[in-house]
């Protein structure tokens, strides 16, 4: 099943495959047996992104045809736990690239995004309405303490502090290493979803100076209820790093993460206001994808209407 989200996108991943066009579509050739090999076509004019990962080749003919269907191709690591290169279709729409510079560009819009990425993590607590960015983070910080003290008592080991030290990577504990590489699985997956909506991953709302920086933004909502229980969970592992990033791609399977990060996105990037046209606000919380309004994929810009439509001619008086 191609799980359907917001902006009918789809993910679709494969890997120990030869991806070709033949005289019907694109399809994947599975080798089964020295003597078989099955073939499965792909829905490309259904599909938005296409995950390859290791052990896929895939021939000029076939990338062709995924172009004109308007289908991302992102390079990734097993699971689509690593995203490596992405391949953009000329006709991917840069409605959302457009919602994302705009906000970062306006300082006041950028700390309502950064707040709002800040309280999405405190769903259940009750924030004061004068709560700023500077009390955001202090709060922040107590909840993860909190939080590692809970996950520490759970599996029976002692205090636990969070040290993350390439230079040192031999020495750190279990827990250090399982998390750093369960981390870095969590981030391979947020790139892909970011390239996928045609966004830029170095423009961070809370994160600046880094060109991951809106990849750390977006992976730190979901390290509470992905990546850190399974770290402490492999307190004992005499393999944390390997077995953590096995155990995150099986995981993923149950997460269903992909669709979750686009609907996230897009709703920090939407204006609160802007629910009647068919954009989410605040409140929006159901599972199910929005309808939203069709974008146009080319415009106009103006400073003062904002957008015009294209292929018309502007000229005023007569020939």
């Amino acid at each position: 099943m191609l799980p359907r989200v917001a902006d009918s996108l789809s993910f679709l991943y494969l890997d120990m495959v030869r991806v070709v066009q033949d005289d019907t579509g694109v399809c994947a050739q599975i080798q089964v047996d020295a003597h078989r090999t099955d073939l499965v076509y792909l829905p490309t004019a259904a599909l938005s992104c296409l995950l390859l990962g290791p052990g896929v080749s895939i021939t000029t003919p076939a990338l062709a045809t995924l172009a004109r269907h308007g289908t991302s191709v992102i390079c990734t690591g097993s699971g689509g736990v690593r995203a490596y290169a992405g391949i953009l279709p000329d006709s991917l729409t840069t409605h959302w690239l457009e919602q994302q510079v705009t906000c970062w560009s306006d300082p006041e819009r950028r700390l309502h995004v950064a707040v709002r990425m800040y309280t999405k993590r405190f769903q259940d607590a009750d924030l004061p309405a004068t709560v700023n960015l500077d009390q955001l983070r202090g709060m922040e910080g107590q909840r993860m303490k909190a939080f590692y003290k809970i996950l520490a008592q759970q599996h029976g080991i002692g205090r636990f502090r969070r040290n993350y030290r390439p230079d040192q990577w031999d020495t750190q504990d279990p827990v250090n290493l399982a998390l750093s590489a369960a981390n870095t699985c969590l981030y391979g997956i947020v790139h892909a979803a970011l390239l996928a909506l045609g966004l830029s991953p170095a423009l961070g709302f809370v994160h600046a100076g880094t060109q991951h920086a809106f990849v750390y933004d977006i992976a730190d909502l979901y390290k509470a209820e992905t990546t850190l229980p399974l770290a402490f969970a492999l307190h004992n592992s005499t393999n944390p790093e390997q077995e953590a990033r096995r155990r995150f791609r099986e995981d993923l399977r149950l997460l269903r993460l992909l669709p979750r990060i686009v609907r996230d996105v897009q709703t920090l990037l939407t204006p609160p206001a802007a629910t009647s046209d068919g954009q989410p606000g605040d409140d929006e919380t159901d599972d199910e994808p929005t309808e939203r309004r069709d974008v146009h994929m080319v415009h106009l810009w103006d400073p003062k209407t904002g957008a015009l439509p294209a292929g018309v001619n502007y000229a005023t008086g007569s020939d």
